[in-house]
């Protein structure tokens, strides 16, 4: 392992050295907010030290490349990019530090033997400091936009080299950091590379960087599918048979009165017609439950175990995990978080599964990532209600023209791979010796 010496760091600004003072003193808020979370489900009580910077596991003897993300999305954004460099690089071994309970249990599934899974320390002084001494990591990789001030400057003291990938800056959250431009800029001068995952992201990462921001892609766009259970998949494909399916996948308040409004309008062509809603927020579930019954509509919920009969007009997915089972099962799949103001979601899950897509008009969140599906025809775009139940009955309705969308998602999705995997292995080897070795063919 390389030992990285302690290394001075700029002062800071007087807003992170209060930061970083004041987490010095909350300690034992911290250890209460731990318990709380236990209580309510949201921590692991069997690994609950690695929240405090205990591991659970030795450190291998090897180069160590750290990679954190925050959630599920981040983590398995990064799965492909590790097979890749565990296939480049077999000396290095892989430590991914997530921070919620369903990123750990997916990690377990899927991260290849080279891979150590560990919870991410809170961002407390003390706890941060003994997960580094135990670590001691070669280079971390920062996923998405992931910053806590105390881990990046406890990394940038012991001059453990660092990059964001993938970077993301919604600019809602870019219009608050230029309220902190000073802040933002020593937060991101702990970072030797910045990848944006697109060209707005990229530029607007720049701007509180002060610096030239690489673009290489969206790792998500080489991620692999979404899980599914082959049984599951048959067992509802046996209870719907052959009726019409749609999905709408991970709705918010406000859309799903838009979605049943929908149903019933498509109903008048389609009068077998099936819906399976997915809220987000699983959590939600009793919620929309109550405004499905409140719109007349016979629903069943997926949580309660229950499988769709005839008379089910809307199939309530309020489970976690399991969107890779209801975009195979559908014909068409609409993308939530878009007929509200919330951004949209990833639409290149449903395109790896070659699901013809509808989304609404708010996706600032991936904007140039739809702008390039439908420039390609691989998605609608709808403006409203109207246009949304419209775009679906002709998709539903239209065997050759699903199936042209759907192939166009797919290919889509597959051309792009390749090209981001490549591009940001070369540029974090160019800063990353000797713990990244220069690139070579991808293995046949």
């Amino acid at each position: 392992m390389t030992k990285h010496p302690i290394a001075p760091t700029p002062r800071a600004p007087f807003s992170l050295r209060t930061y970083r003072a004041a987490t010095s003193f909350l300690k034992p808020v911290a250890n209460y907010a731990l318990k709380q979370r236990l209580k309510a489900g949201k921590e692991d009580a069997a690994r609950i030290g690695e929240r405090r910077g205990v591991a659970s596991t030795p450190r291998p003897e090897a180069p160590l490349l750290w990679v954190h993300g925050a959630s599920v999305g981040e983590s398995l954004s990064i799965l492909p990019l590790i097979d890749r460099l565990s296939s480049q690089m077999p000396k290095v071994r892989f430590l991914v530090t997530t921070g919620t309970v369903t990123s750990a249990e997916l990690m377990a599934e899927r991260l290849p033997a080279t891979a150590i899974h560990q919870y991410a320390p809170i961002d407390q002084p003390d706890f941060v400091r003994a997960f580094f001494d135990h670590w001691q990591p070669d280079a971390g990789l920062f996923v998405e936009s992931e910053l806590w001030p105390v881990l990046i400057g406890e990394a940038q003291s012991r001059a453990i080299p660092l990059a964001i990938v993938n970077g993301r800056l919604s600019p809602k959250s870019f219009r608050g950091w230029s309220r902190r431009p000073r802040t933002a800029r020593a937060l991101l001068d702990a970072f030797q590379v910045i990848l944006g995952q697109d060209e707005g992201n990229a530029e607007r990462l720049g701007l509180l960087a002060g610096r030239d921001v690489t673009m290489p892609g969206n790792l998500k766009r080489a991620a692999p599918p979404l899980p599914s259970d082959d049984e599951a998949i048959a067992t509802l494909q046996k209870s719907v048979g052959d009726r019409c399916v749609w999905l709408a996948a991970s709705t918010h308040p406000g859309e799903e009165e838009f979605i049943l409004d929908v149903h019933r309008q498509l109903t008048a062509d389609l009068p077998g017609l099936l819906t399976i809603l997915a809220p987000r927020h699983p959590n939600r579930g009793d919620e929309v439950a109550t405004l499905i019954a409140n719109a007349g509509l016979p629903l069943t919920r997926r949580s309660e175990g229950m499988l769709p009969s005839e008379a089910t007009a809307v199939y309530l997915a309020d489970t976690l995990g399991e969107l890779g089972i209801f975009y195979r099962l559908s014909n068409v799949a609409f993308i939530g978080g878009s007929l509200t103001p919330v951004g949209g979601h990833n639409p290149m899950e449903p395109a790896r599964l070659g699901s013809a897509i509808v989304t609404g008009p708010n996706v600032f969140n991936f904007q140039e990532t739809f702008q390039s599906m439908r420039k390609a025809g691989a998605l609608a775009l709808v403006r409203n209600e109207r246009d949304l139940s419209a775009s679906l009955l002709r998709l539903l309705t239209d065997a050759r023209t699903r199936e042209t969308m759907s192939s166009r998602a797919l290919q889509w999705s597959e051309e792009g791979a390749e090209q981001v995997l490549t591009e940001t292995i070369t540029a974090l080897s160019a800063i990353f010796p000797p713990v990244f070795e220069a690139p070579t063919s991808p293995p046949t």
